[in-house]
C-alpha cells in the first residue's frame, strides 16, 4: 500500500475516512509480555541498539490491530549521537554518564551528528519497512529540546531543579536548548529520506513550566523544528499542556491532547488541525474493561470521525493489563489477530 493511501495519513491531512486511526504512545513496551520475551533481560540500550529485537518489538502491536507502527527507541538516542551517554536507571529514567555543566560539555556535542552515529535507528527503520512490506505507515520520533536538555543536565523531569539550572547556567542552559534544536531537525529529516511516514515531537516535561518560561524554552523551538520538516506529517505532544493556544498556533498540522482537554472544543476551535488522543491512560491502567470501551466510544464521539486520530492522553503505562488495551482496540474497531 503507497504511503499515501494509510488510514492514519488520510487521517493526518484532514480527508474523510471510513475509520478514526488508532495506535498508542508507548504500545510497544513493557506492560506487553510478548515485549519482555523479546527483550530477553538485556538493558535498555543494548537492547534497543540490537536491530533484530528492536525490529520485533517495533512490530509487537501489529497483532493488536494497530494503524501505525512506532520504531522502538528512546528520545536520548540523538544526544547519545551527539556525545553524551546515556544510561536508563530503574524507577529514574534516563540519566547522562557525564551530565551537561558547562559551556565546554555543550561544546562537545556534535550539533548535526553523521547518521552513522544512529545507524542502528537507520537499520531499525530499513527492517521494520521491509517486514511491513507498505502494510502499515511508520511514525518516528524526537524529544524537543527542553525535555532532552532536562534528561541532558541530569534533571530529567525535576522541574524545580532544572529551573535552578537554568537560572545559574543561562548561557549554558540556552546554548544547551540551540544546539538540541538544530541537531533534532535534521535527524527526523534523515529518517523521514529513509522512508518514515510520520513523525511525533515529545515535550514531555514543558507543560509544568510557567507561561513566560514555555515562550521561552519550549514554544520557539517547537515552532522551529516542526517547519524544518516539511515532507512529512508531524504531531506535537506536550503532555497535558495548559497552553493549549501555543501548542495549537506551534506549526504542527496534529496537535496530541492530555485527558484534561476538551477535544470536541479544540475541534470547534481549530478546525483547521488534526487533533489526536485523547483517552485517559488512566482510564486504560486502572479502568474496567467495560469503562476502558466507554472511555473510547465518547473519545470517538467527542472527535466527530474526521481530523482525528485516536490515542491516549499519555503513553502506556506498564502496569496497564493487557485486557484494557485490548479493550481500547477494540472499542476503536481495530481489527487484529489477538482482539477476537
Amino acid at each position: 500500500m503507497a504511503a499515501s493511501q494509510h488510514l492514519l495519513i488520510r487521517a493526518a491531512r484532514g480527508e474523510e475516512v471510513e475509520r478514526v486511526p488508532v495506535w498508542a504512545m508507548r504500545q510497544a513496551g513493557r506492560w506487553d509480555p510478548e515485549y519482555h520475551r523479546v527483550r530477553q533481560g538485556l538493558g535498555f540500550y543494548q537492547f534497543s541498539e540490537r536491530v533484530d529485537l528492536a525490529i520485533e518489538a517495533s512490530l509487537l502491536p501489529r497483532r493488536f490491530g494497530v494503524d501505525a507502527i512506532i520504531l522502538f527507541y528512546d528520545i536520548t538516542t540523538l544526544p547519545v549521537a551527539m556525545g553524551l551517554p546515556f544510561q536508563l536507571l530503574n524507577e529514574i529514567g534516563p540519566m547522562p554518564d557525564r551530565p551537561v555543566r558547562t559551556m565546554a560539555d555543550v561544546d562537545a556535542l556534535d550539533p548535526n551528528p553523521a547518521p552513522s552515529t544512529y545507524q542502528h535507528i537507520l537499520d531499525l527503520l530499513e527492517g521494520v519497512r521491509a517486514r511491513l512490506a507498505g502494510s502499515l505507515p511508520i511514525l518516528v520520533f524526537a524529544g524537543a529540546p527542553f525535555t532532552v536538555a532536562s534528561y541532558c543536565i541530569g534533571t530529567g523531569k525535576n522541574i524545580e531543579a532544572t529551573r535552578q539550572f537554568a537560572s545559574e547556567h543561562t548561557e549554558t542552559w540556552n546554548a544547551l536548548l540551540n544546539k538540541l534544536g538544530k541537531a533534532t531537525g535534521n535527524f527526523i529529516n534523515t529518517l523521514a529520506a529513509g522512508g518514515a511516514d510520520g513523525w511525533q515531537l515529545f515535550d514531555s516535561w514543558a507543560g509544568k513550566l510557567t507561561p513566560q518560561e514555555y515562550d521561552t524554552w519550549a514554544h520557539p523551538w517547537h515552532q522551529s523544528i516542526i517547519s524544518d520538516v516539511p515532507g512529512i506529517p508531524g504531531i506535537l505532544f506536550v503532555k497535558e499542556c495548559p497552553y493549549l493556544d501555543r501548542v495549537c498556533t506551534a506549526g504542527a498540522p496534529i496537535v496530541s491532547l492530555g485527558a484534561q482537554h476538551d477535544l470536541a472544543r479544540a475541534r470547534r476551535d481549530y478546525p483547521h488541525l488534526v487533533f489526536q488522543g485523547n483517552v485517559p491512560e488512566s482510564i486504560v491502567r486502572s479502568g474496567t474493561v467495560a469503562e476502558v470501551e466507554a472511555a473510547t466510544r465518547a473519545c470517538l464521539q467527542a472527535g466527530g470521525g474526521r481530523r482525528h486520530i485516536l490515542n491516549l492522553s499519555h503513553g502506556v503505562d506498564r502496569r496497564t493489563p493487557v485486557d484494557n488495551m485490548k479493550a481500547y482496540l477494540r472499542a476503536a474497531g481495530a481489527h487484529g489477530t489477538e482482539l477476537a
